[in-house]
């Protein structure tokens, strides 16, 4: 008997493949028709937002849509900007780029202590 501790493998059955990504517990993906279905979108119109990058989605092993259970918060997001603030899509993008940076910026505020230095409104 040897006095190393034997070195520790992850074990292949908990480690799963989601996308590029791996996970030790699956992560739940949705389907174009429940994202569709929970957003009260059209699919052809999903379609069209995953292909203009306003939503994430990836493909599965036969090659269908499926979506992250956050997709249809952010189609929400996209119609409100979309018929709120009348915007087009390329705008969109940007807009959404600009709130994802804002979010991330507080965050590093918040964790820095200095968040007296935010306007009252945030």
């Amino acid at each position: 008997m040897s006095d190393r501790p034997a070195k520790a493998r992850p074990s292949p059955a908990r480690t799963t493949e989601v996308g590029t990504r791996y996970a030790i517990v699956p992560v739940p993906v949705l389907s174009l028709a429940t994202v569709a279905r929970r957003s009260g979108l059209h699919p052809d119109l999903v379609r069209r937002f995953v292909a203009l990058g306003l939503v994430d989605a990836e493909r599965d092993a036969a090659g269908r849509l499926v979506f992250d259970p956050t997709a249809p918060a952010a189609l929400a997001r996209v119609q409100r900007l979309r018929t709120g603030l009348c915007l087009n899509y390329a705008s969109i993008g940007l807009v959404l780029d600009l709130l994802d940076r804002i979010s991330l910026l507080e965050a590093a505020l918040r964790r820095a202590g200095t968040r007296s230095d935010l306007p009252p409104w945030t």
